[in-house]
């Protein structure tokens, strides 16, 4: 086995065994979104534009549901909504799509 090979499974190994970080439950959920953005060292206004979209998502069903209850179907009409009424870019939409992503990783 190479020198490269055995180094990269090393770094593997290490990687696997550290596990998923998990933010602290005790938190609202926008803390530990925060949380999880500054521990993967997002840039500041990364941060900003996902926690910005992440409530403009919440919001739009009303706070009726839980971020855990929803899924496919409310993040396709959230989008759908951003799309035909807000008239927002292709870029925009993906940011949108992109920070709702995060949320549910």
């Amino acid at each position: 086995m190479g020198e490269f090979s055995m180094l990269s499974r090393y770094f593997i190994d290490i990687m696997e065994s550290k596990g998923k970080f998990r933010p602290d439950p005790g938190i609202k959920l926008m803390d530990q979104v925060r949380q999880v953005l500054r521990y993967h060292h997002y840039a500041y206004r990364t941060e900003q534009a996902y926690c910005d979209w992440i409530g403009r998502y919440i919001k739009f069903f009303g706070s009726q549901k839980h971020s855990r209850d929803m899924g496919k179907t409310e993040i396709d009409a959230y989008l759908s909504h951003l799309a035909a009424e807000r008239k927002v870019s292709a870029s925009t939409q993906r940011q949108a799509l992109n920070a709702i992503i995060f949320l549910y990783r």
